[in-house]
């Protein structure tokens, strides 16, 4: 194989070269710290302040709801934990399909899942009977990490707003709020947040060819919630600490282009995904797709091989030149089977011979072509 073929763009994107030059400048020139006084240091909270408008902007938000933070791990934690923590009577609801980064600050409080059908679309009527009057969050994320399951959010920001009216007509003053993880959408979805309906949502600078640790929570104004990081009282006091100007830069630049062609982008690897799908049922007749293409984003395959090892499979199309993944990548190291696939009824033997592909900017038709070709002959054996 001339190159490698990168397929694992659900764990890390490359970095724009125009994120990089707009970045490099707060490496050394403007170094200063953004809460000093003195006029170079404002310039720098100037132009802070002007990466959180493009970034409020492309949400169609308030620039006081966005909260830099370092990535989409600290933003989800912040969400769980910072509604919890003020609402301890509360209770959460969260998909059984949620990243770790949900599922384990979730944990902490008085949770129950939200099950999902075989395809990993959760139900609204099926949420909806999960709903009582503690209820204080709802978590569920926009695009699953390791399938590609697109969510209902709109509809259940609907629910919620349902919910809300009747609390408001029966005394119940304990508020609702709905978060996603956004963190996978970026790339292929308009994310304004009055559309979505959403209180809360965290989006990763890693995963829209930005830099990594770079990150949003969106917070609606109204929402209450505690501080992890408490100190200087950065960030609207949410988030405490001399900020990242660096990366805030480089999330705002990434995220502009990342919303700027997402229909196209959207378009583009639709295409690309259906091909590969049809050449992995034509070629590979032992090959089953987990998920359902119609509700899913275009950018995950995740792909069942039935009688192989998920794990010496990727290895050996890793010594061939293509880089995929067994899962996710925050769990690689974990001996356990996905939760995401034995959370769509996936026995431990069928998840540990799924693969995940994940396609991005650089995927062309010929890099799946020659990863089917390869696919093929080592399922031969």
């Amino acid at each position: 194989m001339k190159k490698p073929i990168y397929l694992d763009y659900a764990a890390a994107t490359p970095m724009d070269p125009e994120v990089l030059t707009a970045m490099e400048p707060y490496f050394s020139k403007y170094f200063y710290n953004p809460s000093a006084t003195y006029l170079a240091a404002r310039k720098v909270r100037t132009d802070l302040e002007a990466a959180r408008a493009k970034i409020a902007a492309n949400l169609g938000a308030k620039h006081s709801e966005i909260i830099f933070i370092a990535g989409a791990t600290e933003a989800n934690n912040l969400a769980v934990a910072g509604v919890m923590s003020k609402f301890p009577e509360g209770e959460l609801l969260l998909s059984a399909v949620e990243h770790e980064s949900v599922m384990a600050p979730a944990r902490s409080f008085k949770n129950h899942k939200i099950l999902v059908p075989k395809q990993g679309v959760v139900d609204v009527q099926t949420l909806e009977k999960l709903v009582n009057d503690k209820t204080v969050l709802i978590s569920v994320m926009m695009v699953n990490n390791e399938l590609g399951t697109l969510q209902p959010i709109r509809q259940i920001s609907l629910l919620i707003k349902k919910i809300r009216a009747n609390r408001s007509k029966n005394g119940n003053s304990l508020p609702i709020y709905l978060h996603t993880d956004a963190a996978q959408a970026g790339n292929f979805y308009d994310l304004k947040a009055s559309r979505l309906g959403v209180d809360l949502m965290s989006i990763n600078g890693s995963k829209i060819y930005g830099p990594k640790q770079s990150g949003v929570l969106y917070v609606r104004a109204g929402t209450s919630l505690m501080p992890l990081i408490v100190g200087g009282g950065q960030e609207f006091g949410l988030r405490s600490g001399t900020e990242n100007v660096a990366g805030a830069i480089g999330l705002a630049t990434a995220f502009d282009i990342a919303q700027a062609q997402h229909a196209k982008e959207n378009k583009r690897l639709t295409e690309i995904r259906d091909v590969f799908a049809n050449l992995l049922q034509k070629r590979l007749l032992i090959s089953v797709i987990n998920h359902s293409l119609k509700h899913s984003a275009p950018h995950i395959l995740n792909v069942r091989f039935p009688g192989q090892d998920n794990e010496r499979l990727m290895m050996e199309l890793d010594e061939a030149g293509v880089q995929v993944a067994v899962g996710s990548a925050c769990s690689a190291s974990s001996d356990e089977p996905s939760h995401v696939l034995s959370a769509i009824g996936l026995s431990r033997a069928e998840a540990q011979s799924s693969l995940r592909f994940s396609m991005g900017r650089q995927t062309r038709l010929e890099d799946i072509s020659q990863t089917v070709d390869l696919l093929a002959q080592l399922a031969k054996g």
